[in-house]
């Protein structure tokens, strides 16, 4: 099925809804197709194949909003949704805040054909899928230092997604994924140390190999051999790319309108303040090609556009949907998401911090003494303070260069106070989602050994 074909669902869905007695109502068909091949020691170890239509209704009464879901496309299936939803609304407290988009305002684009998110290629079949997460773990095998793969494997999906709301929007789009993954082993027992690489694209033919994907797993584990605590105390830190977009996200969030409406957030007093470098933005980009977090258009069918989120380090604005928004006397920044199940609620897709004039390298050297994180575990983040700990492994550094590997300690500091003196590399990967660079960031502290 294409969006298009899904389409007389929602329509029949919107009319079921009408019938029943909604004053207003919005729907959304996903289509789905999925499959994931692991393989180990060079054999099948996991097989998982998922396909099916989910359908989501949400109908107003009044000022009145229910939401209700079903996998089943059966007409005598959409009228009970519809007639079920009606009564849950009935019975549902009042919101002033709810409210479909005004017709005036939706957005004049109803595909994602601009943003290339759907290879147009064939399905792949489990076949070629076990071929690629075999050739993975082969070339992770093959880097001298690793005992064991504990995982390869490799993944293909694609959705189908349609939105129809009875303000007269009606559009859809397909989004295909194609990953493979590999986490290696090095040392035996109680000095064990694992580490991953993995590559997900939208299309095929983006993804890098599968023995190159492989063979970084197995490098940057091998690099992990004998890993051990750092020292304790307060020193400056460096969150390597391949997590850093994770310190950038705990913004995101804190200046998300759902935690700003509930007052639940450490941004709250923030709004044209400084919360990152003066040199430093921070933007959204709905429209990059074939990248993941790409949104032609928002879940209550409202345009999306680029945003400066944080610009020239100052935080220009919150992101909403139409509820929150109004909830804060704000327009909605097109940010609206949603699944088949609830409401829309605001969310970021992609986005991209200031690159920086440095590698990481030169971080590194910058830095002089202190902690590379390369990955963490766990969160104890204290939402309305920004009071962080987490827990992470990675490199203890000392005059610039890497000493030894680190494990088994956590980093704690506040996060007003760590974003504002963040330090970008220049490394960051353009096709991700989220495109941020190596961080060097002052004054956290560091419990060890």
């Amino acid at each position: 099925m294409s969006h298009s074909e899904i389409a007389p669902l929602t329509d029949a869905l919107l009319t079921a809804a009408k019938t029943a007695g909604a004053d207003a109502a919005d729907a959304i068909a996903v289509d789905g197709t999925s499959i994931r091949i692991e393989v180990l020691n060079g054999a099948l170890e996991l097989a998982e194949r998922s396909e099916g239509v989910e359908l989501g209704l949400r109908v107003l009464v009044g000022q009145r909003q229910a939401c209700v879901s079903a996998s089943d496309v059966e007409p005598s299936t959409l009228t009970e949704m519809a007639e079920r939803a009606v009564a849950m609304a009935r019975l549902a407290p009042e919101d002033p805040n709810i409210g479909l988009a005004d017709p005036d305002a939706l957005s004049d684009v109803r595909d994602g054909d601009a943003l290339d998110l759907n290879d147009p290629g064939e399905n792949p079949d489990p076949a070629g899928l076990e071929a690629r997460a075999l050739e993975a773990e082969a070339a992770a095998l093959g880097v001298q230092g690793v005992s064991q793969v504990s995982t390869a494997g490799a993944a293909y999906s694609r959705r189908r997604i349609h939105l129809a709301a009875s303000n007269g929007f009606s559009g859809g789009y397909a989004r295909s994924d194609h990953g493979v993954f590999c986490v290696a082993i090095t040392g035996e027992g109680t000095g064990m140390e694992r580490d991953y690489f993995g590559d997900s694209r939208n299309h095929l033919g983006d993804v890098m190999s599968a023995a190159e994907i492989g063979r970084i797993a197995g490098e940057r584990t091998v690099e992990r051999a004998g890993a051990k605590k750092p020292p304790t105390g307060a020193y400056p830190v460096i969150y390597d790319e391949r997590i850093s977009s994770g310190l950038i996200g705990h913004l995101l969030s804190a200046t998300n309108g759902t935690s700003i409406a509930r007052g639940s957030s450490w941004a709250r007093d923030l709004l044209g303040e400084q919360v990152l470098p003066a040199h430093l933005s921070l933007i959204e980009e709905p429209h990059r090609p074939r990248t993941s977090g790409s949104r032609p258009f928002d879940a209550e069918g409202l345009p999306t556009r680029n945003r400066a989120i944080v610009e020239n380090g100052v935080l220009t604005g919150w992101t909403l949907d139409l509820a929150t928004g109004r909830k804060l006397g704000m327009p909605s920044t097109g940010n609206a998401s949603r699944g088949t199940g609830g409401p829309p609620s605001p969310s970021v897709g992609n986005a991209r911090l200031t690159a920086g004039d440095f590698s990481r390298e030169d971080l590194l050297a910058q830095m002089g003494t202190g902690l590379l994180i390369t990955s963490m575990i766990g969160s104890s983040i204290n939402a309305t303070t920004g009071d962080y700990s987490r827990g992470a492994s990675g490199f203890w550094v000392e005059n610039g260069e890497i000493a030894y590997p680190v494990n088994e300690c956590t980093v704690a500091g506040n996060l007003k106070d760590m974003l504002r003196s963040i330090v970008p590399a220049n490394d960051a990967r353009p096709h991700l989602s989220r495109v941020v660079p190596s961080l060097l960031v002052e004054g956290l502290t560091i419990a060890g050994a």
